[in-house]
């Protein structure tokens, strides 16, 4: 399975040796299912996209085995029904790497690239992590809003564009400015546990995106 990143300079590469942790989970998971992407999971959308969103980690059923992120598990069904339903994404989403969907104006990155156990990733995985999202970060030329899905994305996202955590406390449709101008947008993450409680709605997710939209006018 090969997949392009449209900002491939700043992956990881596949063997990625950061978190002997998650590398033996890979090797675990290329044992076991050989025909999965296993592997460090790419950027995914327009690289010239003013809105980057940024997911917690791979999912063993998602990216971790079709090597898109967000595509074939139920967070990605959400997200990419939102992106469809205002406009940032075009064709059909299928839940393979190979459909017709194209995203407009919008790239998707993870705060961690690879799957961790129980879709944990430890405090130090998620910092080993983010020089990969520091690189992604300074090859967006024209990403100008950052919608963090989770309290570990914000935690990444902020610190890799110069924030203070202190000041910039996640909360669901927070609003932080950077002090670069870039704003971080948090919204709770479209996991299936959060939508099966109640925590995160269709139309709270959607609230995110309209938000991220108009701010892209201001």
């Amino acid at each position: 399975m090969t997949l392009q990143s449209p900002i491939a300079d700043a992956e990881a590469p596949l063997d990625c040796p950061l978190c002997p942790r998650l590398a033996a989970l890979r090797q675990e998971c290329r044992a076991e299912h050989p025909d999965w992407w296993n592997a460090p999971v790419p950027a995914f959308g327009d690289p010239l996209g003013r809105i980057a969103v940024v997911g917690l980690a791979p999912g063993k059923q998602g990216a971790n085995r079709t090597g898109r992120a967000f595509t074939g598990d139920f967070a990605g069904d959400l997200l990419f029904n939102i992106l469809l339903k205002t406009g940032l994404a075009e064709g059909s989403y299928e839940a393979r790497p190979d459909d017709q969907l194209t995203l407009r104006d919008v790239i998707i990155l993870n705060a961690v690239k690879c799957l961790p156990p129980q879709n944990k990733p430890l405090p130090q995985e998620a910092h080993n992590c983010r020089l990969f999202l520091k690189s992604a970060a300074d090859a967006l030329p024209n990403a100008r809003i950052f919608v963090a899905l989770g309290e570990v994305a914000h935690q990444s996202v902020v610190k890799v564009l110069g924030g203070k955590l202190p000041k910039a406390r996640f909360a669901h449709m927070a609003e932080y400015r950077m002090p670069s101008g870039k704003i971080v947008i948090d919204s709770y993450h479209c996991s299936k546990r959060n939508v099966m409680t109640g925590r995160l709605t269709n139309e709270m997710f959607e609230a995110v995106f309209e938000k991220a939209i108009a701010l892209l006018s201001t």
